[in-house]
Formats: structure tokens, sequence, C-alpha cells
């Protein structure tokens, strides 16, 4: 087979394992996915993948369920460094001012891949960072004869692509990043320009 055919399989695979690993609280497999120093930014969460891991665990367990599913991905290949962008829905289900509600949110898994070989000379892809970028946004009672009613001012005071997702996550307690890269503006832009260097050789 054709190696960047197998390159992009790969990678494609590692992506979708992410999603089923982590959703299933499957932590042992979740954990095959990153490269030792591994970065994941969040709305709710910025920091090495290994401590990501940990207050995903602890959050599980306590029946926190922030949900992803996945659709088509591009990878832009370089040698032994990718990029995938992948278009993935983040679901997540809460009580909002006592009524239960479900957000949804469209966007894309944004990654930094490399692959490395160990000393047996066997090539593994992983993530070095995962930067998701928020597209759209919406939020819905379970129940639909329920009435929700959202403080409108602190609404739409939160970015436009995860607003509703930053309500609720910041209502059951979680602190939200304010400045995720969106569909347009300045910092997807600046996340572009840091892809590029990445697949040019530069440091992340």
């Amino acid at each position: 087979m054709d190696q960047q055919l197998l390159d992009r399989l790969t990678i494609r695979d590692l992506v979708e394992n992410w999603a089923v690993w982590r959703d299933a609280g499957d932590w042992e497999r979740f954990a095959t996915v990153w490269h030792d120093e591994g970065w994941m930014s969040a709305t709710w969460f910025q920091g090495p993948a290994r401590d990501f891991m940990r207050v995903s665990q602890e959050g599980f367990a306590k029946g926190v369920r922030i949900l992803h599913f996945l659709g088509g991905t591009s990878i832009d290949l370089a040698g032994a460094r990718a990029i995938a962008q992948t278009k993935m829905t983040i679901s997540q289900r809460a009580t909002v001012h006592d009524v239960l509600c479900d957000v949804v949110c469209t966007g894309r898994f944004y990654d930094f891949l490399e692959k490395r070989h160990d000393q047996s000379g066997i090539g593994k892809w992983g993530i070095v960072h995962r930067q998701p970028i928020y597209e759209k946004d919406r939020i819905d009672p379970v129940d639909p004869a329920a009435t929700l009613q959202l403080d409108q001012k602190a609404l739409a005071a939160l970015p436009e692509g995860y607003r509703h997702l930053a309500y609720m996550q910041e209502l059951i307690g979680y602190k939200v990043k304010r400045d995720m890269p969106g569909l347009i503006g300045t910092e997807v832009e600046k996340l572009y320009g840091e892809g590029r260097d990445w697949l040019a050789g530069k440091p992340k």
C-alpha cells in the first residue's frame, strides 16, 4: 500500500478512536492516541493531555457526559507531520435553570500530529495538540413541552460559536475560555498559520 495512503488511514483511525474511547470511558486505550507531551484545548480545559484524561475520568465518574460525533476528515501530510481537520459535533446534557437540556455544538477538531519511531524503528502517529474550532451551537430542552428562559445578557457576552455550550458549562461550574477559534476571525486565522508552520517543520 502507498505510504501516504497508509498514513492517512492511520490518522483517520486515530481520530475516530479518540472520540469512541473517550466517550466510552476507555481510558487505557484513550491514552494511546497522544504523544507524551500532548496538549488538549477545549472550552473548559487547556493543558497537558495526561491532565485532560484525569479530569475527564473524574467528570465521567460524576456523571458528566460530553459526547462527540465525527464527520469527514481532511488531512494535510508533510513527511512525519500532519494536520487533520475533522468535522464534529459536541453534545452535552445538563440541567439549565431547572430544565434538563441538550446542547449541540458543531465545529472541527484541528489536530497537530506527528509520526515518531521507537527503538525498534516502528513508526507511531500521535496527537501533539488538539484545538477544536467552534462554529455554531444551540440548546434545546429534552422535554419539548418545557419552557427554558436564558439570561440574554449573559448569553450575549459569550462567544458566538459556542455561547450556549459555554452558558451550560459555566452554570455547572466550569471556567470557560472566551477566545477559542470560531468559523471566522483572528483566532482561527492564527490557528491556520500555526498549522502551516507545523507542516513546514517549525516547533509547536
